[in-house]
């Protein structure tokens, strides 16, 4: 890869994969439908990544407030999520992805848990793509947990007022030791981030498609990529 092609490569894409049950409904099927259909674009972007020699991808597969869906829809979600750690693992793991899942697991059946520790576990040395799995995962409930373990902290004294600041708060979110997004992809033509990495964006660029995700592929994904490069990152400084 060359140096010019590397500077203007978002070493970080997150996206907020939505359009699924929008996707079911133009095609007359069930909602369950659009979300297989979501999962099998989620493979796609995921090679694409690879292929594009992006470091990190995020997927924000479900959200803390997804649990206010139908029961059906939520328990279908539950066994998708489960059926993927159990079958797409390995081919992750054969093509040198490391995969992290980002949320609060305690909602979790102690079986999708084990799962997700055991597939961290397979890739957790592998020095490709990290892919980031968001599940059950806010921004607010991030930055709130990572607020009550700095106070713990200070109120034991194991640190100090003057000691917190952004770097350190930083170190107590849940993805602390990875990069925060250059580029927030979101389908389907709604332009919000939906709680989803609030500090991790504070600096990312923005690209809103109205493709549904199920319909997001590769033409696609290169599409926000070729956006991405023709942008000025600035950071609050001047032009």
């Amino acid at each position: 890869m060359s140096d010019m092609l590397s500077q203007s490569l978002p070493k970080h894409v997150a996206i907020i994969m939505d359009g699924n049950g929008r996707w079911a409904r133009q095609q007359g099927k069930p909602r369950w439908r659009g979300h297989q259909a979501g999962a099998d674009a989620a493979g796609k972007i995921i090679q694409a990544a690879i292929d594009q020699h992006v470091d990190v991808l995020s997927l924000f597969a479900f959200s803390s407030e997804n649990w206010c869906r139908p029961e059906e829809e939520v328990n279908y979600l539950m066994k998708l999520l489960l059926h993927m750690l159990k079958t797409q693992v390995k081919e992750l793991h054969k093509k040198n992805v490391a995969l992290y899942v980002a949320g609060d697991l305690s909602q979790f059946s102690a079986q999708i848990c084990a799962h997700i520790k055991k597939a961290e576990a397979l890739t957790c040395a592998n020095t490709g793509l990290k892919l980031i799995v968001a599940v059950n995962y806010g921004g607010q409930w991030d930055i709130v947990q990572a607020a009550q373990r700095i106070a713990e902290q200070v109120a034991t004294g194991v640190l100090t007022l003057d000691q917190v600041d952004e770097k350190l708060f930083s170190q107590y979110l849940v993805l602390s030791n990875i990069s925060h997004p250059d580029l927030l992809i979101r389908t389907s033509g709604e332009q919000r981030i939906s709680n989803f990495f609030l500090w991790q964006l504070a600096y990312a660029e923005l690209y809103f498609t109205p493709i549904l995700w199920p319909d997001f592929d590769e033409k696609a994904f290169q599409k926000a990529l070729d956006e991405y490069a023709k942008r000025h990152r600035r950071f609050g400084g001047r032009m």
